[in-house]
């Protein structure tokens, strides 16, 4: 093994001796296992995705067909308990979130400490060659200070002398969440409250410095615990401040977030839906947007996600065909020419079968899944058709 310096950058070699014929035959019987396995999962993935993307589709027409719209200044009804309603207004919390260490306080729905630490940071980059009948990897190690919000373990460097981090952030990162909030007259639900996540940078300008120590300033809307933010040292620390859901009418940082709810209505709080396929109608989204923008966005996400399954389904049986396949590699990877004719129609079978079958599962799914539904949907219309008329006879 080799060594060489310069600066805050290194380089070693490391050398082995070629894998034999029968340690390559091993190894590709190991990725003949992998594959398969691979393999099967991408049938399952595949399949399984279409009956997914069906049903949620099948729940989002299903609640467009049952959903009321509701004003948020009016007052609640009563008869709407258990129905799925939607509704549009700004957010609104009991009072302010507040950070003690720091003097910051905002009115809304979450409120982030991010921490963040000047350390040390190791990057790699490695090269494999043959030299002397001998297989050796050269890797070339990099070392830079940067801001990170984990701690990076220095023991694992290469060259850990002259490149130590501390073991632990003087603060810790915290996430402050309110325990009430609303829409309207409605409370939002536990899951609703989660997908409020669009966070902004909280500006400090203009906002007092708490006096803590003397290392304390700020600079570029974060509070930096060392005296020259514009020179930090290892082990030094600054925090940002984020918020999610202003629910306030003060001016600062600005007026409350509008949302667009559809969930459940249940006494005053809005609640998971559950629909006849199964799946839950539990959704947020920021701004103001009618009960059929909120379900046109949904189906646009469900196929969005189904696109990306099929991708990922179709990846995961290329990677099962190609490890299945490479043994054949490894029992001519000894002549040349042959090796290289023998890749690339592995890599074009393994496209060629991957594709093909893709499309078969894919196709079996939808074909598979879509009677369910219909038969589902066709035993609900039923039973409202004979409550219906069994109503209407009870007028007579």
């Amino acid at each position: 093994m080799t060594e060489a310096f310069s600066g805050e950058q290194h380089t070693r070699v490391h050398a082995d001796r070629s894998p034999g014929f029968l340690e390559r035959l091993s190894a590709s019987t190991g990725g003949v296992i992998a594959g398969i396995c691979l393999f099967a999962l991408s049938f399952y993935v595949l399949f399984t995705n279409e009956g997914r993307a069906l049903r949620t589709a099948s729940a989002l027409d299903e609640g467009l067909k049952q959903v009321v719209s509701l004003h948020p200044d009016v007052m609640l009804d009563p008869q709407n308990d258990g129905r799925l309603v939607h509704l549009s207004g700004p957010l609104r919390t009991a009072q302010p979130l507040y950070d003690p260490n720091y003097s910051v306080t905002v009115q809304a729905v979450k409120l982030q400490r991010q921490v963040e630490m000047y350390q040390w940071v190791e990057y790699s980059e490695s090269r494999d060659y043959e030299e002397n009948g001998e297989k050796k990897t050269e890797t070339t190690y990099t070392y830079n200070t940067e801001w990170k919000s984990e701690v990076i373990s220095s023991r694992h460097f290469d060259q850990e002398v002259g490149h130590m981090n501390p073991s632990a952030m003087a603060v810790e990162s915290v996430m402050v969440v309110a325990p009430d909030v609303w829409v309207g007259k409605l409370f939002l639900s536990k899951g609703l409250v989660e997908q409020i996540n669009d966070f902004h940078t909280l500006s400090l300008q203009g906002l007092p410095v708490p006096v803590m120590n003397t290392f304390l300033t700020v600079h570029d809307d974060y509070f930096y615990h060392t005296a020259n933010p514009r020179r930090p040292e290892v082990g030094d620390v600054r925090i940002r401040f984020a918020y999610a859901g202003l629910s306030g009418d003060g001016f600062y940082p600005g007026p409350a977030h509008k949302v667009s709810v559809v969930a459940m209505q249940q006494g005053d709080q809005l609640k998971p839906f559950r629909t006849r396929s199964g799946d839950v109608l539990e959704i947020l989204y920021m701004g103001d947007l009618s009960a059929e923008e909120v379900f046109t966005r949904e189906h646009q996400l469900n196929n969005m996600k189904t696109w990306a399954l099929r991708l990922g389904g179709w990846v995961l049986m290329f990677l099962g065909v190609s490890l299945s396949t490479r043994i054949i590699y490894t029992l001519v990877d000894w002549v040349p020419v042959l090796r290289e004719l023998v890749s690339a129609g592995l890599k074009i079978f393994a496209l060629c079968v991957s594709c093909s079958l893709s499309l078969l599962t894919i196709a079996a799914g939808w074909i598979f899944y879509r009677p369910l539904l219909e038969s589902e949907c066709g035993e609900f219309k039923g039973v409202r058709t004979e409550a219906l008329n069994t109503d209407i006879n009870s007028q007579h």
